[in-house]
């Protein structure tokens, strides 16, 4: 309310101090026509100029500022695949006794084209499979979860997340599993159905996981192409892939 009241003051004081130079200006050079001329000119360019600033200078800066939230939005996305999300990658695929369905398309990212890699992303959201881990697996993936909380909860902090809601539910996910195993006191007593509820949490982190994955790696091969070779070097779903270069 302080704030309408302010512009609204601050308008009222413009409309009065631009009277008063017209009305000094004819007190000045007694000139009325002169003042109608320039007035009906200078009201006619306005609404040029909002056409100028509202449809052309504002799409230009909204689309530019749109460039720059997306850049800094998949250099989020880029340190979590880094830190957390390829880590993950690997560890799922072993409990994925489909991986071998889709593992020939995923090891052949290094080469696809644009359209491959919108494909392989449908592919991908498509998948089905089932989970299977045993009770050292879920211990590995507590004790790594657990130690990647704050990390993640940085993360959902973000403001600029906001503006990407799939990526967003893919850290939420996340951060769910983690919950879920850091609240088990002991792996090794879990009941059937219990670990089954966890393998399907697992589940839904790796689907998001494998769709986001695809598109996080056209990013880095379109802008990135140094990223990309790493990234391809550490494939998590190539057995015979090595960060060195040969």
């Amino acid at each position: 309310m302080k704030k309408i009241n302010w512009q609204i003051f601050l308008g009222i004081a413009l409309i009065i101090l631009s009277t008063a130079v017209y009305i000094i200006h004819y007190v000045l050079f007694r000139d009325v026509h002169h003042i109608f001329i320039y007035l009906v000119g200078d009201i006619a360019f306005v609404f040029i100029e909002v056409l100028l600033v509202t449809l052309v200078i504002h799409r230009l800066l909204t689309v530019r500022e749109k460039r720059a939230l997306l850049e800094k939005m998949n250099m989020v996305i880029g340190t979590f695949y880094s830190d957390v999300g390829t880590i993950l990658l690997k560890s799922f695929a072993r409990f994925d006794p489909s991986i071998d369905t889709i593992r020939a398309s995923l090891t052949a990212a290094k080469n696809l084209s644009d359209q491959e890699f919108l494909k392989l992303s449908r592919t991908l959201r498509s998948h089905h499979t089932t989970i299977n881990t045993s009770t050292k697996d879920i211990k590995d993936l507590k004790t790594f979860l657990v130690g990647k909380r704050d990390f993640l909860i940085r993360l959902l902090e973000n403001p600029i997340l906001l503006e990407h809601a799939s990526f967003t539910n893919l850290l939420w996910a996340v951060f769910h599993l983690g919950d879920e195993l850091g609240h088990r006191r002991d792996i090794g007593r879990l009941s059937k159905t219990d670990h089954e509820h966890i393998n399907g949490d697992i589940k839904r982190v790796y689907l998001s996981l494998l769709s986001g994955w695809a598109s996080y790696m056209k990013h880095l091969k379109d802008g990135y192409p140094y990223l990309f070779s790493l990234a391809i070097r550490t494939n998590p779903f190539d057995p015979s892939a090595k960060p060195e270069v040969e």
